[in-house]
């Protein structure tokens, strides 16, 4: 029977980060593959599939045995790609009204995201930072690596403002070769210089996806009685007492206006941009993505 796309809520009740990352990738792949992680590469870096006119003396016979598909072994010169999850924990982070916080959504994706990579065999290492770097694991894959990664994203706990220019420049310090650079955030306060952070990152030959996530409340105001509002960073004082229904109207028109915003600003600097909310469950978020970069390498 296939597993099903859980939702957010049911994923939190799940009894540890390491079944919930299972989880999330079955998910992904039910009904689409017998074998969940049989060709779902993420960055399709050490293969590619046949197609008329390769040449058939780079076929990976193991490959084909293991998935029953054809596929090109490439030069590891060429193709090698390690793969450094990005994600923001700072305070703004922590917010969740209904259900997991977006700092919570964002472990869970990027769990799954590592967890599909140790399947692979590929190194996938963890950035956790909010005005700095929070903690950091190196791509690896030792034995033990994953776990130790898990338990990172289980244990982060929202604090701080966010810098995520700052930690995309040390993940770009570490990235000596062309890397796989996946960033989690709500970017509500991002500086205005991450931009130009993401075109200097792309244009070292990194491949870079931005995962926006905000939870409904920053979506839709749902509010319908006179609320006091307060700023989640610290050293941030602002708060403001408001009837929502006079803003609701404004409120969505500038929560899209964001979105588009820094989804044109990936596209100019030809950085993948997804956006999720942490009502939407994990499973079909992460399916959505996988398949996209796999039509857009076909």
């Amino acid at each position: 029977m296939p597993t099903l796309a859980l939702d957010p809520q049911d994923i939190a009740r799940l009894e540890s980060m390491s079944v919930r990352a299972r989880v999330i990738v079955e998910g992904a792949f039910a009904g689409l593959h017998q074998n969940p992680h049989a060709g779902a590469s993420i960055e399709f870096a050490e293969h590619k599939e046949y197609a008329p006119g390769d040449d058939i003396r780079r076929i990976d016979w193991k490959a084909v045995g293991r998935v029953d598909r054809y596929y090109l072994k490439r030069f590891e010169d060429e193709t090698e790609m390690r793969t450094f999850l990005v994600l923001d924990a700072s305070a703004s982070m922590g917010y969740g009204r209904r259900g997991p916080s977006k700092l919570t959504y964002g472990s869970y994706l990027a769990a799954a995201l590592a967890y599909l990579l140790a399947q692979q065999g590929d190194p996938a290492g963890l950035l956790l930072f909010d005005d700095r770097t929070r903690q950091y694991l190196p791509p690896r894959t030792r034995g033990g690596h994953i776990r130790d990664l898990l338990i990172a994203l289980e244990a982060v706990t929202p604090a701080g403002r966010t810098e995520p220019g700052r930690a995309l420049a040390h993940v770009a310090e570490m990235a000596d070769r062309r890397s796989l650079i996946v960033l989690f955030t709500d970017l509500l306060d991002a500086p205005a210089d991450l931009a130009d952070r993401l075109r200097q990152v792309r244009s070292r030959g990194n491949d870079v996806v931005v995962f926006q996530i905000l939870d409904p409340d920053e979506v839709e105001l749902p509010y319908d009685e006179v609320t006091a509002f307060e700023a989640m960073e610290p050293d941030d004082a602002r708060r403001l007492l408001v009837d929502p229904r006079d803003l609701a109207a404004s409120f969505r028109r500038e929560s899209l206006a964001l979105r588009e915003r820094w989804r044109q600003i990936c596209v100019e600097a030809r950085v993948e941009y997804q956006f999720a909310t942490t009502v939407e469950p994990p499973a079909e978020v992460l399916r959505a993505f996988l398949f996209a970069r796999q039509r857009a390498r076909r």
